[in-house]
């Protein structure tokens, strides 16, 4: 089975725990980085000739699982590893780690256990990189993505600042234009960022570049990172997402800038990205700024400040671009408005025409710091054919994640769509020419140019003090009556023409039943629900399946959200954007991890079943006693692509319904148990003997002993004259007959054998039966009788539960001789329409539900806050204290 991200997560987070309480938070990345770079690289590439990296004997992951063990498995973990890195000259570019480090890792047995229980961890199945070769790149490139990311949400401020979040990466990527290079165009194109940090920025960027005939992207990436550990990271990086070929410099860009042309000039880039330190205070070290040699920061006016680096970094950016060059830079919102000589940095910037757009994002989106950012996207492109600024504030869209916002898929598609397609969205986006911003003496703040739209209630004073529902708070909810004009009429009449304040038609409880039954919300909700997912629906069938080993999920799913988008961009209950964000959700937790499947392996693994078996305990080589898999006893099982719920529901519904009859029962018969409990609490429970330690619930050891306890105190003479008579019967037979003789009562019973002898099991069946006839003592009777009644139940529970357990067993067994016999047009319509379409509808119907709530709620409140004036709530207050005063007065109290 191909790799699974949402495993491969899971997997490294393991690798992490191995490493806690000795190693330092902020080093967990390097370790277990460094391991899962050569796993996949060993896996990819050993023993084949010609390859991007050579893989030798003594030098893969193999040599590691050897080592595992050993008391020296540090020292020999390094020395594998190295002579790997030497053969590919990659020493110095990685991480610098050693698995012998006592300091971090222990000394002794703590380091051996450390290092192998890393290693054991990488040797899983489920990161088998070997039958991962058509569809893993993505994959692991994203895992190491998602890895990087929770390091840097965990290292708090000091250490995330080489990290870009993805969200914010692929927006700029697609912003920058660079997916509309001309394929035909037969030159390469030069991508930079000079300040890589761990290289997402220009990875995204990169993804976002067509592709030349054979294959190979058309841009080529360069980066610069002042550190050299993150710098290592970043080639890592470029490694896993199959960019092996891209570049990266350690070195300080400002001070030592490392792309140089043949004339010793800063070389010129196609595009750029980048996410520079923010405010860097120490961007001067190292510069002589009046006599920088690149001659970075002449012709704006003036030179930016010591203390402050972001327009140093802005203007390196601006000189390192060609003539026709793209750019998109994050940076503090400061730079759009701070005065002095940023001020006049600013505005020679925008009479060059050369910033195409700005996007203010939501606060606290980035790791190193929580102020607000946005982005700055230059075109040198006939820049002086520009008119102005188009601007976005996205500020408001964003997702709680922990202690920091993310973007939503649907927060970064609109920012895409609304900049390309120049959309303007009251409160949202608006072209700015230059005249206006000269207008605002330069200043590029994004709300001077885009205020926002309050979409909270509105409160009216007067109405408050006299009553009555301003027309006014009604209209704010325009969306609701835009779906339903006459639900308005519904809901509300006239009450003040000339002042426009109405009142409610119907009471206010009432308001949600009106709303809910509304024919053209229903109509709408249809719509939307049905026929526009209908519409969609078609497209994606046609995506989804005929998935191949040529298809590329990430253009695949780009399509379908377009397709989404353009499906629902008439919905009136939902914005199209919501139904995107469901879908690409949706995407990145289950659907993208079928796709890469299905890629890898065809629509047959479909048939597969992935089982969990139960653990038993061996030696190790070592003598350790170690956990592994009992293959012979399995716990349970799924389909590794197809949920059984899902087969079971398609084809055992009568054993599903056999299932829910036995279990529905189960439940009765046990409601019933905890009832007759509940009823005897108290001191004088009849159940005070069979109660557990808690006394919460019947045992049934104590309910067999108390039953046998009572029935031992049965009272009969019959049973009192036959214990008498087997305690003589062995001492003498003469005495036994004539004690037999002088008992009248025992003449009823059956006591001799066919010989006509006393028998002695003769006796004890009539003992037996004696008992069963006698009578309990009267303080017995009632607690018997209910113990009795608790045994039939729990009985009967028993039988049920056992039923319950046959049905399962043979439905398991129905279902695991399913999976291999379905059919590819059966395991299409399985995960198309059983499994995707469903959890994507269902997910849909949830929103539009949530949607109308929440009108229905603003309706009720809207129609309630009003229902009684200041006065009449000031008259109940006075009217309530006096009642209390009089009260307290009553019980003797005075003021």
């Amino acid at each position: 089975m191909a790799v699974k991200k949402s495993e491969l997560y899971s997997i490294l987070w393991e690798a992490c725990n191995k490493l806690r309480g000795g190693v330092e938070p902020s080093r967990y990345k390097d370790y277990v980085l460094v391991l899962l770079f050569f796993k996949y690289v060993s896996d990819r590439y050993k023993g084949k000739r010609f390859a991007d990296f050579e893989v030798s004997e003594g030098a893969s992951f193999d040599e590691l699982v050897k080592a595992c063990g050993k008391p020296d498995v540090g020292e020999r973990v390094d020395i594998i590893i190295q002579k790997f890195l030497e053969n590919n000259q990659l020493k110095g570019l990685l991480p610098d780690v050693s698995f012998n480090n006592p300091d971090e890792l222990g000394k002794g047995k703590e380091l051996v256990d450390k290092v192998s229980g890393l290693i054991k961890v990488f040797q899983n199945p489920a990161i088998d990189f070997k039958s991962n070769m058509a569809s893993g790149d993505d994959i692991i490139g994203d895992a190491y993505e998602y890895f990087m990311m929770k390091f840097a949400q965990e290292s708090g401020k000091s250490k995330g600042q080489f990290y870009t979040p993805s969200e914010v990466s692929r927006t700029i990527a697609r912003l920058i234009g660079i997916g509309n290079i001309d394929v035909s165009v037969q030159r390469h194109y030069m991508l930079h960022d000079p300040a890589a940090g761990s290289g997402s920025l220009l990875i995204r960027a990169a993804d976002e570049a067509p592709n030349r005939s054979d294959g190979n992207s058309i841009v080529d990436i360069y980066g610069q990172e002042k550190y050299t550990d993150t710098a290592g990271l970043a080639k890592m990086n470029f490694i896993l997402h199959n960019k092996a070929t891209g570049e990266i410099k350690a070195a300080n860009t400002l001070s030592d800038p490392q792309y140089i042309d043949e004339f010793g000039e800063l070389t010129k880039f196609d595009f750029i990205v980048m996410n520079p330190p923010f405010s860097d205070k120490d961007w001067t070290d190292g510069i002589k700024v009046s006599e920088d040699k690149f001659k970075r920061f002449d012709g704006y006016g003036a030179i930016p400040p010591e203390k402050n680096g972001d327009y140093a970094w802005f203007l390196h950016v601006l000189k390192a671009l060609k003539p026709t060059g793209k750019a998109g830079i994050i940076l503090p919102h400061g730079i759009l408005f701070r005065g002095n000589a940023e001020e006049t940095i600013r505005k020679a910037i925008i009479k060059k025409k050369w910033i195409k757009g700005i996007v203010s994002l939501p606060a606290n989106l980035f790791y190193g710091t929580g102020i607000p950012a946005c982005i700055i996207l230059v075109d040198k492109e006939n820049a002086d054919k520009r008119e102005g600024i188009f601007f976005i504030d996205a500020s408001d869209g964003y997702k709680k994640d922990g202690n920091k916002n993310r973007l939503r898929e649907q927060d970064i598609e609109k920012i895409v769509q609304t900049f390309n397609n120049r959309t303007e969205i009251k409160g949202y986006s608006r072209f700015v020419s230059f005249e206006e911003i000269e207008q605002n003496d330069g200043n590029l703040n994004v709300p001077r140019y885009i205020q926002k739209i309050d979409n909270s209630l509105p409160q009216s004073i007067e109405s408050h003090l006299n009553g009555g529902i301003p027309k006014f708070d009604i209209d704010s909810l325009d969306k609701l009556w835009s779906v339903s004009p006459e639900l308005k009429r519904k809901l509300f009449k006239v009450k003040d023409a000339e002042h426009d304040i109405c009142e409610l038609n119907v009471a206010p409880d009432a308001t949600e039943e009106v709303i809910a039954e509304d024919q053209d919300i229903i109509k709408e909700t249809n719509m939307e629900l049905n026929v526009s997912f209908a519409k969609w629906q078609k497209i994606a069938q046609e995506k989804l399946l005929t998935i191949n080993q040529d298809t590329a999920p990430k253009s695949l799913i780009r399509e379908l959200g377009f397709a989404m988008l353009k499906s629902y961009a008439e919905a009136k209950i939902l914005d199209n954007y919501d139904v995107y964000d469901v879908l690409l959700n949706y995407w990145n937790e289950k659907l993208q991890d079928d796709v890469y499947v299905i890629k890898s392996l065809g629509y047959e693994a479909g048939r597969e079943i992935d089982y969990t078996y139960a653990t038993k305990a061996r030696k190790d080589a070592e003598g350790n006693e170690i956990k592994i898999e009992n293959k012979n006893k399995i716990k349970s099982f799924d389909g590794a692509l197809i949920p059984r719920e899902i087969l079971e529901k398609e084809y055992f519904n009568d054993e599903l319904e056999d299932l829910a009859n036995l279990t529905s029962q189960a439940e009765s018969i046990s409601a019933e148990l905890n009832e007759m409990v509940e009823e005897q609490a108290g001191e004088d429970s009849l159940f005070a003997e069979v109660l557990n330690e808690k006394g919460d619930s019947v045992t049934k050891s104590n309910l067999i002993n108390r039953i046998n306890f009572i029935e031992n105190q049965k009272v009969s003479d019959d049973a009192t004259a036959l214990e008498e008579l087997l305690t003589i019967f062995d001492e003498d037979t003469d005495k036994t007959e004539k004690f037999v003789k002088t008992k009248s009562i025992l003449e009823k019973y059956e006591l001799r054998n066919k010989n006509g002898k006393l028998g002695k099991g003769k006796i004890n069946a009539a003992i037996k039966l004696a008992k069963e006839e006698a009578e309990l003592p009267a303080e017995y009777i009632e607690e018997y009788d209910l113990l009795i009644k608790y045994r039939e139940k729990l009985n009967a529970l028993d039988e049920v539960n056992q039923q319950l357990k046959e049905k399962m067993s043979e439905l398991d067994a129905k279902v695991a001789e399913k999976y291999p016999t379905l059919t590819i047009d059966e395991i299409k319509h399985l995960l198309f329409d059983k499994k995707w379409m469903a959890k994507l509808q269902s997910d849909i119907k949830n929103d539009i539900d949530n949607v109308i709530n929440d009108w229905a709620s603003k309706v009720h409140t809207i129609a309630s806050r009003y229902e009684k004036t200041l006065s009449e709530i000031e008259a109940e207050t006075a009217k309530s204290e006096q009642a209390v005063k009089a009260a307290l007065e009553r019980m003797g109290y005075r003021w």
